[in-house]
């Protein structure tokens, strides 16, 4: 078979791509960690790890990869299709679409609960529950507790969310939870102790798992030897991606199934670990070689095909200062003349400025809007930037705003379907009966409580005597649900069926009802890519996409416009012109996030990649002065910020030192008018005199 497929990797990138390879075949190695530097081709060398795999006889049907959303795992499996096309030619399709076991940490995990469900007992036909049902739930049972009706201030649904799902995910005590993240909610751990066996509870009465559930029920379903090493036999190779930002609770995952570490490829870099409000931990990766005996092999990718070798050795120089960290020092062959540059200005006003003259200029020299980026450490930074841009006509997409399941008609179509299959789910059908009119609160609680205990719900909904007032609406409503519980439509028509009965209830709820009827289109048109209901509200609950209405205005596919987005958002983006935001001590690092070194580090590293974002030209913007919140329209009340600490005077060797705006030439009126001094502080004096 030709390996000319290998020709075009680096010497690095093949290393990796033939780890555990022979001329005869493939055999199961031992565990590999790949430290992919930014921009060094990370996904490429990954799909070609796994198209290597199946030429060289690895079954498809036994490989394992996970990455970190849905699209991207459907990209690698393109790609791989690709790959295996030049060595299999037209068997390559059949081949790609035996690659099954590709998809999300939730979305496996989901999968692997289904099939192992009787085993563990839990009940197949679970539904799941998104962050907004979940926090909605944990409220249910905060009141049901008496805990919204305390004296004290008792901490929100959010946060008891927050918390709950931090102690599980990162396997740590509740109060070290509490102590180290929520201190101000440590006085309450007995009553949260009591909050969360209660969520449980509930949860499991409802049949419902949330996100955590999802990774938790998994974990805990490999502490059984023979479930295990059933599970891990399933799969010759494991291949993950994004290594850096799993939490503890994915790595015991990964230790469980391959304890030996035979077959076990991670991906990543420690210096894009930026997700600790996740629960995820640089630890993994970090500690990842040591995990094994034998240690794993380590390759290292560290030749960038993004960025110039200016900007590089910039993000060098400031990810170099880490405490810890595998060595690596990005190198490019794209050489430039043009450093990364540090603007001063006077405050955010002047920032915006800067940044939309700059963005104007670099248009008007042939960049495309879509080209630049303006990111910034927090989703307010940029609301001076954005006045600044609507001021002046320039067209802007903000990255970061709603999601799909975030949407209110959308969470209702979803609902609808997510109780059809599972009439237990309070939290579903809580909202759904409250869309009818006539129906609030108390009677919505009433029918659940009807149901909830019969062996059928279903039979006694339609039992159930129709509310006052609630008229041919409920009717319609115990139909559908029938019809949608017998499956007869069939799926995708169920959808179909569900909009049919939610478009009145629509109209009646949103002025802007037509707005929104594109987004069920839309969802209609997704539905018809699975191939089961449960199949569709799983993936969807778990990895959804944007949403069309919540952004007003947004600009037609042929049009040119800005991206505004957060550090967090960009990560795994690459822009040719790039700007940072405040680069300044409090922004970056922001001030709630320098109360431990792990933190500080992390915030670092949170600068390397917005750095390493930038292919030709980076700007990191530092205003002198920020005016406080609160104050009056007029007021002058400010603070004087400092250039970050991650880039001291020892690294402004590396970087383009400028202020903003740049002098001009003065006219000789102005010169004169400069000459002309007042001692003025001589004549404060000798008012007293």
């Amino acid at each position: 078979m030709s390996a000319a497929y290998l020709e075009k990797l680096n010497p690095e990138q093949r290393m990796a791509v033939e780890h555990g390879t022979t001329v005869e075949g493939s055999h199961i190695a031992g565990p590999l960690l790949v430290i992919a530097g930014a921009g060094s081709g990370k996904t490429n060398t990954l799909a070609h790890r796994v198209a290597h795999l199946i030429v060289k006889g690895a079954d498809p049907r036994r490989i394992l990869l996970m990455t970190f959303s849905r699209r991207a795992a459907t990209e690698m499996g393109r790609r791989v299709e690709r790959i295996c096309r030049e060595v299999l030619g037209a068997n390559a399709g059949i081949i790609a679409d035996a690659l099954t076991w590709t998809g999300t940490f939730h979305g496996i995990g989901a999968r692997l609960l289904r099939d192992y469900a009787e085993q563990i007992g839990l009940d197949p036909a679970f539904t799941i529950h998104d962050r907004e049902d979940s926090a909605d739930l944990m409220n249910l049972i905060r009141h049901e507790l008496g805990f919204s009706k305390l004296e004290s201030r008792f901490p929100t649904k959010a946060t008891c969310l927050a918390i709950y799902s931090r102690a599980v995910n990162s396997e740590t005590p509740l109060e070290e939870i509490l102590r180290d993240f929520f201190p101000w909610c440590a006085a309450w751990d007995k009553q949260l102790r009591d909050l969360f066996a209660a969520y449980v509870e509930a949860k499991q009465a409802q049949n419902v798992l949330d996100y955590d559930d999802l990774l938790l029920y998994w974990a805990h379903m490999l502490h059984e030897p023979l479930i295990a090493k059933d599970i891990g036999g399933r799969f010759d190779h494991m291949l993950v991606d994004e290594y850096q930002d799993t939490n503890r609770l994915q790595s015991s995952i990964l230790l469980a199934l391959k304890p030996d570490g035979q077959g076990l490829t991670v991906v990543g870099d420690d210096a894009q670990s930026i997700y600790s409000f996740r629960a995820a931990t640089v630890r993994n990766i970090l500690d990842f070689p040591t995990s094994f005996t034998p240690a794993a092999n380590i390759i290292t990718l560290d030749r960038n095909y993004r960025s110039t070798q200016p900007i590089l050795a910039a993000a060098n120089a400031v990810i170099e200062l880490a405490s810890e960290r595998f060595t690596k020092n990005l190198h490019t062959e794209r050489q430039s003349a043009q450093r990364p540059r540090l603007v001063t200005v006077r405050d955010e006003s002047d920032q915006a400025r800067y940044v939309a003259d700059q963005v104007l200029e670099n248009r008007e020299s042939g960049a495309k809007l879509k080209q630049q980026a303006v990111l910034f450490r927090t989703s307010h930074h940029s609301g001076p930037l954005e006045v600044e841009l609507t001021r002046r006509n320039i067209p802007f997409v903000k990255f970061g705003g709603l999601k799909f399941l975030d949407s209110a008609h959308v969470k209702d179509m979803l609902a609808a379907l997510r109780f059809a299959q599972n009439p237990r789910d309070r939290v579903a059908g809580f909202r759904l009966m409250q869309l009818l009119p006539g129906v609030g609160p108390s009677t919505a609680q009433r029918v659940l409580d009807h149901i909830g205990d019969e062996a059928s719900p279903m039979a006694a909904l339609a039992d159930f005597p129709a509310p006052p007032r609630s008229g041919e609406d409920w009717t319609s409503f115990v139909a559908t649900m029938q019809e949608l519980k017998s499956g007869k439509a069939g799926w995708p028509a169920e959808i179909g069926l569900v909009r049919q009965w939610y478009e009145p209830h629509l109209e009646r709820a949103h002025e802007d009802a037509a707005t929104r009827q594109a987004d069920l289109l839309q969802l209609e048109q997704i539905a018809g890519g699975y191939g089961s209901r449960e199949r569709f509200l799983t993936e969807l609950t778990l990895d959804p996409p944007d949403a069309t209405s919540d952004q007003a205005g947004v600009p037609l596919l042929d049009e040119d416009y800005l991206i505004l987005s957060t550090i967090h958002s960009a990560k795994g983006q690459e822009w040719t012109k790039v700007f940072v935001l405040n680069a300044v001590d409090g922004c970056i690092p922001a001030d709630l996030a320098v109360g431990s070194s792990s933190e500080i580090e992390e915030e670092r590293r949170l600068l390397y990649v917005a750095m390493t974002r930038a292919k030709d030209s980076l700007d990191l913007v530092i205003p002198q002065r920020f005016f406080t919140h609160g104050q009056h329209a007029q007021g002058d009340r400010h603070v004087f910020a400092s250039r970050t600490r991650f880039i001291p005077a020892t690294l402004l060797q590396f970087f383009e030192v400028c202020g903003w705006p740049q002098a001009r030439a003065e006219s000789a009126a102005a010169v004169h008018a400069r000459q002309v001094r007042v001692d003025v502080g001589a004549r404060m004096r000798g008012m007293w005199r």
